[in-house]
């Protein structure tokens, strides 16, 4: 008898499995995508009374989802955001983050987020950087970042950094919620392409922090490599005067990455970072600069990726789908947002407050 019932309820489970695996719903959030949804886990929804169970990424249901999790991120490692199972929406992600269950948050940031502090992207239309530099009379804009153009022309980018130099502009709302991320102990890592070094203006460590295009807290000689500091450069600048080496006479060039050359080798951090996330933020950046933009691929498919952008670019481009989600627009108009359903905004009002003070 009790082989005759373990039999009937393992035949029961599996035609009621079958019947979930074969069934599909498909639900239509917002207006501009649809996103399917097995219906095994609309069915996590409901309790055994019919009645509404604990969100699927609830804390109580937090193992269900890390099994599920394992499966994927076992199946087909990396990827990020691919797991076609779930739609996630910007409310799960700021749920998850208050309950606990992100403990590995990875963020790359571009130009996006240093607008709102006065320093312009590279490639809006009117605003953009390089639609600025026809008065330095450019061979092509991309010149102002070319060594060997560096080498033999100099002042253009001498006169650009003039006005990226650490203390010309300040951290805004993007910088300081990076700033509460660390702060609250859920920041692995920080990406940047920036130079700005608004990052580092904003409280970020240094160990927390991948300057990925470098910064101008260093410079080195182009000619012997005699290492500098970065004051050495950004006086010489201000002074408008060529930085010339102490030793040999020649060229100094703060520690940016130009066109050709090689990254810092901090960057390769990425090789172990990225696998171990289990939650990117992509924020304020076109993801076309190589090979930054690829590192949005590197993170496990159980890894939600939340853009944050004017614009939808790289994977993001097909919508808010599975562990995608999508926050387009101004960049500080999503961080608000953000943060207003973590319900950090007086922890935000406070930073931002004692930034403008200093």
């Amino acid at each position: 008898m009790v082989l005759i019932n373990a039999l009937a309820r393992h035949n029961l489970k599996s035609l009621i499995w079958g019947f979930v695996t074969q069934t599909k719903a498909t639900v239509r959030r917002g207006h501009a995508f649809s996103c399917t949804v097995r219906q095994d886990q609309l069915l996590a929804h409901v309790g055994g009374n019919g009645l509404p169970a604990q969100p699927l990424f609830s804390r109580k249901n937090r193992n269900l989802h890390k099994r599920r999790a394992w499966s994927q991120n076992s199946a087909h490692f990396g990827g990020g955001g691919d797991s076609r199972n779930t739609c996630l929406s910007l409310e799960d992600v700021a749920l998850q983050i208050k309950e606990g269950l992100y403990r590995r948050i990875l963020v790359m940031v571009g130009a996006g987020i240093s607008t709102d502090s006065g320093i312009p992207d590279f490639r809006s239309p009117t605003s953009g950087l390089y639609s600025r530099l026809q008065e330095y009379n450019l061979p092509y804009p991309e010149a102002i970042f070319d060594l060997r153009y560096f080498l033999r022309e100099p002042q253009p980018f001498l006169h650009l950094a003039r006005d990226l130099l650490p203390g010309h502009h300040h951290p805004n709302t993007a910088h300081h919620f990076l700033r509460l991320l660390n702060d609250k102990k859920v920041l692995l890592r920080l990406y940047t392409q920036n130079i700005d070094g608004l990052e580092r203006a904003a409280g970020i460590p240094s160990e927390k922090l991948v300057e990925a295009h470098g910064s101008f807290s260093s410079a080195t000689c182009t000619m012997c490599l005699k290492s500098y500091p970065g004051e050495t450069f950004q006086k010489a600048v201000m002074e408008s005067r060529v930085p010339l080496c102490s030793s040999c006479g020649g060229l100094i060039k703060a520690d940016i990455v130009f066109f050709g050359e090689q990254l810092p080798p901090r960057f390769l951090l990425h090789l172990t970072d990225f696998p171990r996330a289990d939650l990117l933020f992509v924020i304020g950046t076109s993801l076309e600069v190589e090979p930054f933009a690829s590192l949005v691929y590197a993170v496990p498919s159980s890894a939600p990726r939340v853009l944050i952008n004017r614009d939808p670019v790289g994977p993001f481009a097909r919508g808010s789908q599975g562990l995608n989600v999508l926050v387009l627009g101004e960049v500080t108009t999503g961080i608000k947002r953000f943060v207003q359903l973590l319900g950090w905004q007086q922890e935000l009002e406070e930073l931002e407050k004692n930034g403008k003070q200093t």
